[in-house]
């Protein structure tokens, strides 16, 4: 197995598309899988369309879901981070993907993406393994 990491800084956007570093991390690898892991206690990773109003609407979704307010247990740094930690257990922090002459089985509209609602942290770490088949 090889496996990287890439910095990826969020900024303050929800959901950063990360598909061209793992379409790179792939070309030219022949077939096996990408697994995808975020090291962190407060974002995920997805597949979802993006450029379509997705990006909203799951914004939207999660803040019906998991407030932006203090009502958890969960208390330092910014308002509401306590729904930062308890986003992963929704939106997992892996990701596997199969692959067939260096990329990505991807479907039309999929894009590999990582949610993270932490404003007190914008800097993330993406490793990328990938296991030739």
């Amino acid at each position: 197995m090889e496996s990287g990491i890439v910095r990826i800084e969020t900024g303050s956007r929800l959901v950063t598309d990360v598909t061209g570093r793992v379409v790179d991390a792939c070309r030219g690898r022949g077939d096996g899988l990408v697994n995808l892991f975020v090291p962190h206690a407060t974002c995920g990773l997805a597949l979802m369309e993006t450029g379509s109003g997705s990006e909203d609407d799951l914004a939207g979704i999660l803040d019906d879901l998991l407030p932006p307010v203090d009502r958890y247990r969960h208390r330092h740094g910014s308002t509401g981070h306590g729904r930062d930690h308890v986003l992963p257990a929704f939106i997992s922090p892996s990701l596997s993907l199969p692959v067939l002459g260096g990329e990505p089985q991807l479907g039309t509209w999929q894009s590999v993406v990582i949610v993270d609602s932490n404003t007190d942290n914008r800097t993330r770490t993406l490793r990328i393994s990938f296991l030739a088949g």
